[in-house]
């Protein structure tokens, strides 16, 4: 079906009256029988009632919930035992104390000294303790859920943020993948596609600390997840202020569970106590849907056509949009997946890809041997 507006939309399409109206919604607990109350607008659950109940149920009213619903969920003791999330903290620890003596772990999205932030924590948790990685993994409820929104075959990422006393609340904002784009990138998108990205993904958290709300757990507005150009509006300043009057948060107890649409207008709250490290593990599960259908070595072939296309430019025979298609058909557009601890955003939320790095390189006439050795340079900062 056709959206109303057309498939390319800019953000003086987007209207704040849109979006209050759906996020005016009320959340009804008659509607998502399986859960145990409704607070803040946000259906609670307890883990308990997950596991016992038929898993055709589970996944069909979780689907619905993050569709059509709110768009994010609380599971209650999630971990029974929290001697197996404690073990898990003792391992992040370990790792902090690993990246703090190499000079890494920044928070490429907060300022300086506010939080701690351990990237890829699945992997780095998975090789320097094992038997802790499979006890704390072992929960069936993070794939059941994952499952009720994605489908099988999912993928999962994981990212530890430790918000220390004092550490400011973010700006709200949408997640992965649009939502790491800048407006004008988000433009050049269709708008069936802005709707599809948060088919791509869900987002997670495991509490490995108690919450109240002084300590800043996240910051949700539920039903925000409905409005189609949310992507172009988070950042607009209307959009802001409606998000600082009408969010909600929930207090959270070590080991419960926050699930949510990735569209969700969120944020990370305001860390107003003295003494309380607010640690949750993040959950970024992906589809299995995104990965291409060959494997190809994109750096080769951006070292073989580099020259060819300098010599091309070099003699006018090829203007800067035929350059541009045989780019685009060369390198790599797209920034992720990375290794964030060694290859930064240098603008906005998401670090250079290949096709930029070509682009540069043209424009400025490198040396095709310069050229390689940043090619390298971008190889080795991507590398797990």
């Amino acid at each position: 079906m056709s959206h109303p507006l057309g498939a390319f939309v800019t953000t003086k399409a987007v209207r704040l009256e849109d979006f209050t109206g759906l996020c005016g919604q009320q959340t009804r607990a008659s509607d998502y029988p399986l859960c145990a109350e409704v607070q803040s607008n946000v259906p609670i659950y307890e883990a308990q009632t997950l596991r016992d109940s038929s898993r055709a149920a589970v996944l069909n009213e979780l689907h619905r919930l993050f569709r059509d619903g709110p768009g994010v969920m609380v599971v209650r003791q999630a971990y029974s035992d929290l001697a197996v999330v404690d073990r898990h903290s003792e391992v992040f620890e370990a790792i902090f104390q690993q990246e703090a003596a190499a000079n890494l772990g920044a928070d490429h999205f907060a300022k300086a000294g506010t939080n701690g932030r351990i990237w890829n924590s699945l992997q780095k948790a998975a090789l320097l303790a094992p038997a802790s990685f499979a006890e704390y993994y072992a929960n069936p409820l993070l794939g059941l859920i994952a499952e009720a929104w994605l489908g099988p075959d999912f993928q999962v990422t994981a990212q530890v943020n430790v918000v220390h006393p004092g550490g400011q609340a973010q700006q709200p904002h949408r997640d992965y993948h649009l939502g790491f784009q800048t407006a004008d990138v988000v433009e050049r998108f269709p708008l069936p596609l802005h709707v599809l990205s948060q088919y791509l993904t869900l987002q997670g958290a495991v509490a490995h600390t108690d919450m109240p709300l002084e300590s800043g757990p996240t910051m949700l507005l539920p039903f925000s997840q409905q409005y189609d150009l949310g992507y172009l509006a988070w950042r607009l300043p209307e959009f802001i202020e409606y998000f600082e009057q009408h969010s909600v948060q929930l207090a959270l107890n070590k080991g419960d569970l926050l699930f949510f649409n990735p569209a969700l207008f969120h944020a990370a709250g305001t860390n107003r106590t003295t003494d309380q490290h607010r640690m949750a593990n993040l959950l970024q599960i992906s589809s299995a849907f995104g990965k291409p259908m060959e494997t190809l070595d994109r750096d080769r072939m951006m070292l073989a056509v580099y020259p060819v296309l300098q010599q091309l430019l070099a003699d006018h025979l090829l203007d800067n949009q035929q350059i541009t298609a045989v780019i685009a058909c060369t390198a790599d557009g797209y920034s992720f997946p990375t290794n964030l601890d060694t290859d930064p955003p240098l603008k906005g939320l998401a670090p250079q890809t290949g096709q930029q790095l070509m682009i540069q390189a043209l424009g400025e006439h490198w040396e095709p041997s310069a050229f390689a050795k940043a090619v390298e340079r971008m190889r080795h900062k991507r590398r797990a």
